[in-house]
């Protein structure tokens, strides 16, 4: 995949260039709108939201979008099965360190990868994807995002994401300010041409409506490839192409709802676009979505008879009618040729169901998923509490009693049992 790599490398510095180039553009026309022979002043401002931007990008970017989505860190002992998961597909793809991994408090189930290289990378995950998953999906989900990681798509979503984001800043900006007047009237209450007023007039106008267009339609050319080739990566790490399959399904299938925290210049670096419910029911992209459709992406998984580069490349031609899409390199890596494994097979063999008390036989049928469905969604409960300040109080019955960090009351009582405890 070194092709995608040195691609996703150079389309980084590119939108770093472009960015420098569309906010001095846009400045320009902002500073000749507002203010007599201002074009220069304007650009100089430009300069330096772009020099500010790029460094943030660069130094807390990812940060920024874990932040803005109310991302929680989650460690080792928190939700064992999520980093267990996490910690196997790095192995398996061979990055130099594992992921930091977090959890957002959202029942709609999604995930996203974020940070500047393999070296600092995140993998975010909602509560709801935890509970409604079974760890082969997880496992899809979660080597989905493994592969952004390793293919340095990262890099370039998080300059992209800047750069869609201080373009929409600085027209929005531009837009109210004319909208209600301000300075553009005392601008044009200047003296000097009105002819040139008027062309300048029109000329910012335009570049403020658009410039976003513009960055969004940039967003959306790099956004759609690189969910193909991370669902390659997904099946190749994995060896079970359906996981992954079924696991879009269930998110496509998931109640409407939208994801808080999410921005237009966020949304593209999630598995599903989480602000756009009527397109999980299309079956063919617009020219505006920035992800390619669920029900194709789910029959290229389906149709792969082997788990590696080629299969995918070959379901791809099959399904969409296009030529493939995977680099050479990947479908020329002689290790790149694994089959398919056996479904459940790795669930089993990590000891699980011991973990449970459940015997290895019961494991195959759909009823034992249910259990673990449960038991995973407790877990996630149990952390969300305690990282909001509950606390966990035991009675006798064998009833947990979650007491919030607000609570009055000097004693409470079991719902279970009746039995009366003191809560300070």
């Amino acid at each position: 995949m070194f092709e995608a790599i040195a691609a996703n490398k150079r389309k980084s510095a590119f939108m770093v260039v472009l960015m420098a180039l569309l906010l001095a553009v846009l400045g320009f026309a902002l500073g000749e709108y507002f203010a007599k022979d201002g074009g220069l002043v304007g650009v100089g401002i430009a300069v330096i939201v772009w020099i500010i931007l790029t460094l943030v990008a660069w130094g807390q970017g990812d940060q920024i979008f874990l932040n803005m989505s109310g991302a929680r860190k989650v460690g080792p002992d928190d939700l064992p099965v999520l980093h267990n998961v996490v910690e196997e597909m790095s192995i398996a793809a061979g990055l130099p360190k594992i992921p930091d991994v977090y959890v957002i408090d959202d029942p709609q189930p999604n995930a996203f990868a974020t940070g500047r290289s393999p070296e600092r990378a995140a993998v975010a995950v909602t509560s709801g994807l935890l509970k409604v998953l079974d760890r082969d999906e997880l496992q899809g989900v979660i080597a989905h995002e493994i592969g952004h990681v390793r293919n340095r798509d990262i890099l370039l979503m998080l300059f992209a994401g800047v750069l869609m984001g201080a373009i929409v800043l600085l027209a929005d900006v531009g837009l109210r300010s004319w909208f209600w007047g301000g300075a553009g009237r005392s601008r044009r209450s200047d003296g000097g041409s009105g002819g040139g007023n008027a062309i300048v007039m029109v000329v910012a106008i335009a570049l403020m409506i658009l410039a976003p267009i513009l960055a969004q339609f940039i967003y959306f050319a790099v956004s759609r490839r690189r969910e193909y080739l991370a669902d390659a990566s997904a099946a190749a790490f994995t060896r079970y192409p359906d996981g992954l399959a079924r696991a879009l399904e269930k998110i496509s299938g998931a109640p409407p709802g939208k994801l808080r925290g999410v921005s237009r210049a966020t949304a593209p670096m999630y598995i599903v676009n989480p602000l756009a419910a009527a397109e999980k029911k299309r079956n063919a992209a617009s020219l505006t979505a920035t992800h390619p459709p669920i029900a194709e992406r789910v029959r290229i998984l389906r149709s792969m008879t082997g788990a590696s580069y080629q299969d995918y490349d070959q379901g791809f031609a099959a399904v969409t009618g296009k030529k493939g899409i995977v680099p050479r390199s990947a479908l020329e890596d002689p290790h790149a040729g694994a089959g398919l494994r056996v479904q459940g097979a790795k669930w089993r063999d990590e000891g699980e169901t011991e973990s449970r008390g459940e015997p290895a036989a019961a494991m195959p049928g759909a009823a034992a998923v249910a259990p673990e469905s449960r038991r995973r969604a407790r877990e996630v409960d149990d952390f969300l509490y305690e990282k909001d300040g509950w606390r966990r109080l035991p009675c006798e019955c064998g009833t947990i009693l979650k007491i919030p960090p607000a609570l009055a009351a000097a004693r409470i009582k079991c719902p279970r049992c009746g039995a009366q405890h003191q809560v300070a």
